[in-house]
C-alpha cells in the first residue's frame, strides 16, 4: 500500500514538474521582455533629452530658453524676455535658466561629465547682479530650486566629480539668490510680492497682487536653502508667508485663487486644483515629509478633506467659491493632472488612478493634453487649446506605476512619449502646440520640458536613480533628499505598524487613515478581519451593515470625504446631498 502511494506522487510530480517548469520559463520569459522593454523605452526618452538639450545649448545657451522652430532664444524668466538682443543691458548674458533646469536631469541620467561642465560654467559665469525684474515663484522653483537640487546631488559621491572641483559653488549661489527674495516677504501681512527686482528689490508702484501658489509655494527650495546654509531667515519667511496663506482660508478650510499682499484680501474667491492653487497643496504634503512639521500636516489634512468634499465630482475636479463651495467652472486644465501623483503620496491609490485614467482619455482623444477643457460642455475651450509641452500626466503616471507596478502605466507612458516624438519634435528640439485641433506649433520649448517632462518618463522606465533612496521632487522636478536631520521631528506615525489600532476586537476607534498620519493601504491587517480602509480620509461607519442609531454611528464616505448621517430608518448615508 506504501509503495502503490509513493509510486502514485511519483507519477504525479512527472506529470505535473513538466508544467510547472514551462510555467517557470514563462515568467521568466515575460520578466526579460519587459526588462528589455524598459530598457529600450528609457534609451528613447534620453534621445528625446538630448535632441532638446542640445539644441538649446548650441542655439539658445546662455540664455533662457530655446525657440526650436527659429532657432533662437528667449529670456522668459524676467521682463528682459521682451526686449530684442541689442537692448539687453551690457552685463546681461543670459540665466542659463534651461541649463539650471537640466542639472539635476544630467545627474539621473548618469551623465557626469556634463553635469560637471554645467557646474564649472555657472560658477564662473552666473550672477544674479542684475537690473532685471523677475517673477518670485517661478525664479524659485526653477531657479533656486535647480542649484540647491544640483548642490545636493553634486556633493553626492555617487556622481563621480573630479575631486576637488566642486566647492559649494552652487549653493554660494543659490544663497545669493535667495538673499534677494528676502525684500519681496516686506509687506504688511508677510505675504510676498510676486515680482522683484533682483538688484534693487521691490520697485516703486509694484503690483501687490499674487496668487495662492506664488505665495504658498516656497517652502521645499527656501527651507532646503536655509537647513543647508545654516541661515533661517529663508524658511521662516516662507513658513511665515504658508501660516498667514492658511490663516486666510474660509469656514471650509478653502483658499482662493489671487489676492492682496498689502491688505491680506482675497481678489478671486472662485478656486479648484489648477492654476494659480495647485502647487500650495503640492508643497503641504510634501513640506511635511521633508521637513515633518506636524502643523503642516494639519494644514494639508483639512485642505485635501475641503478638496475632497468640495472640488471633487466623480473622477473629476470642478472649481468652487471658497466662501460657499458651490460649483463655478466645470473645467478640467492641464495642471490640475498633478492631482493623482498627489494622491499617491498621501495614500489615495484608488482615487489617484480613478482620475488618472479620466485625464489619459483626453491625452488619448486629442493626442495631447489641451490647456483647459469644459467639462460641462464636453468640449474644448475655444481660446485655451495649447499644449505646451507640460509634465503633470506623465508625472502622475510615474507615481502611480512605482505604487502599483501595474505595467498598464508603461503603456501609458510610451503613449505619451510617442504623441511628443509625433506632434511636437521638430529639427531645434521640441516644440509646444498652438492648437491641439490642428497640431499647429509655437515657437516655445519650455525648460520644465526638460526638467520634468522628460525626467519623470525616463524614470517611468528605469529608476534606477531612487534605488535606496528617498526623495521629494519640487513642483520643477528638482530632487531633494528626504534626511532626519532635517525633520522637526520624526514621528511614530511614520511606524506603518501602528495602523493595526485601528480596530480592537469589536471596538472600532473613529480615525482615518490621515488623522493616523499613514497611507491607508497600511492600515490592512490581513491576519485579522479588518475592513478595508478605501481611502485617506475614510472612516467606517461603526456598524457592518450601516444600521445606526445616532450620528455618532456614521462615519466619512471614503469618495467624498462628507460626513455620513443617520437617516429616520436608521441607516448611515449620505442622505443630505440626495
Amino acid at each position: 500500500m506504501f509503495q502503490a502511494t509513493v509510486v502514485k506522487w511519483i507519477l504525479l510530480y512527472l506529470v505535473i514538474s513538466p508544467t510547472l517548469f514551462i510555467i517557470c520559463l514563462s515568467d521568466v520569459h515575460s520578466t526579460n521582455l519587459l526588462a528589455a522593454k524598459r530598457k529600450r523605452m528609457s534609451d528613447r526618452v534620453r534621445k528625446m533629452f538630448y535632441h532638446a538639450y542640445d539644441n538649446y545649448m548650441m542655439y539658445a545657451f546662455p540664455h533662457d530658453e530655446l525657440k526650436p522652430l527659429t532657432r533662437t532664444f528667449t529670456d522668459s524668466l524676467s521682463e528682459l524676455g521682451n526686449l530684442k538682443l541689442e537692448h539687453l543691458p551690457q552685463q546681461y548674458n543670459g540665466s542659463a535658466l534651461t541649463l539650471i533646469e537640466s542639472l539635476s536631469s544630467l545627474a539621473i541620467l548618469g551623465n557626469h561629465t556634463e553635469f560637471e561642465k554645467a557646474i564649472i560654467w555657472l560658477s564662473e559665469n552666473l550672477s544674479f547682479d542684475v537690473d532685471a525684474r523677475i517673477n518670485l515663484f517661478e525664479c524659485n522653483i526653477r531657479v533656486l530650486g535647480g542649484l540647491v537640487s544640483a548642490h545636493i546631488l553634486a556633493t553626492d559621491s555617487t556622481n563621480r566629480l573630479v575631486q576637488g572641483i566642486y566647492k559649494n559653488q552652487l549653493l554660494d549661489l543659490a544663497e545669493d539668490l535667495g538673499r534677494r527674495f528676502l525684500p519681496a516677504f516686506n509687506t504688511p501681512t508677510g505675504l510676498p510680492y510676486a515680482w522683484i527686482n533682483l538688484k534693487h528689490g521691490v520697485i516703486a508702484d509694484e503690483t501687490t497682487e499674487t496668487s495662492t501658489s506664488g505665495c504658498g509655494s516656497l517652502i521645499l527650495e527656501m527651507g532646503a536653502l536655509s537647513r543647508l546654509t545654516g541661515d533661517p531667515r529663508f524658511e521662516t519667511a516662507a513658513l511665515h508667508a504658508l501660516r498667514k496663506l492658511w490663516s486666510m482660508r474660509s469656514s471650509l478650510n478653502l483658499v482662493g485663487t489671487t489676492l492682496d499682499v498689502a491688505t491680506g484680501e482675497w481678489i478671486e474667491f472662485s478656486s479648484g486644483i489648477g492654476a494659480g492653487v495647485d502647487s500650495f497643496y503640492e508643497y503641504l504634503m510634501k513640506a511635511y515629509v521633508l521637513f515633518g512639521r506636524d502643523e503642516i500636516w494639519k494644514m494639508f489634512q483639512s485642505a485635501y478633506i475641503a478638496v475632497q468634499k468640495y472640488f471633487r465630482h466623480g473622477p473629476w475636479y470642478h472649481e468652487a467659491d471658497m466662501r460657499t463651495g458651490i460649483a463655478t467652472y466645470w473645467q478640467l486644465t492641464s495642471l490640475q493632472a498633478f492631482w493623482p501623483g498627489l494622491q499617491v503620496l498621501v495614500g489615495d491609490i484608488e482615487a489617484a488612478n480613478s482620475s488618472h485614467r479620466e485625464f489619459f482619455k483626453v491625452w488619448k482623444k486629442y493626442g495631447v493634453l489641451p490647456e483647459r477643457y469644459l467639462l460641462d460642455h464636453q468640449m474644448l475651450h475655444p481660446t485655451e487649446k495649447y499644449y505646451p509641452l507640460r509634465p503633470e500626466l506623465a508625472e502622475s503616471t510615474f507615481y502611480l506605476y512605482q505604487a502599483t507596478k501595474d505595467p498598464w502605466y508603461m503603456e501609458v507612458g510610451e503613449t505619451i512619449m510617442n504623441s511628443l516624438n509625433a506632434h511636437t519634435r521638430v529639427k531645434g528640439g521640441f516644440a509646444s502646440i498652438r492648437d491641439v485641433t490642428t497640431m499647429q506649433l509655437e515657437d516655445h520649448q519650455h525648460s520644465f520640458f526638460l526638467a520634468e517632462t522628460c525626467k519623470y518618463l525616463y524614470l517611468l522606465f528605469d529608476d534606477s536613480f531612487l534605488l535606496n533612496q528617498n526623495y521629494i521632487f519640487t513642483t520643477e522636478g528638482h530632487p531633494l533628499p528626504v534626511r532626519s536631520n532635517w525633520h522637526e521631528k520624526l514621528p511614530g506615525a511614520y511606524n506603518l505598524r501602528n495602523g493595526s489600532s485601528i480596530k480592537n476586537g469589536e471596538q472600532i476607534k473613529r480615525t482615518s487613515a490621515m488623522s493616523l498620519q499613514v497611507c491607508p493601504a497600511s492600515m490592512i491587517q490581513h491576519e485579522t478581519n479588518e475592513r478595508r480602509l478605501e481611502s485617506a480620509c475614510h472612516i467606517p461607519d461603526t456598524r457592518a451593515d450601516h444600521r445606526c442609531f445616532s450620528e455618532d454611528d456614521c462615519g466619512f464616505d471614503a469618495n467624498t470625504c462628507k460626513r455620513r448621517s443617520c437617516s429616520m430608518a436608521g441607516y448611515c448615508g449620505l442622505w443630505s446631498i440626495i
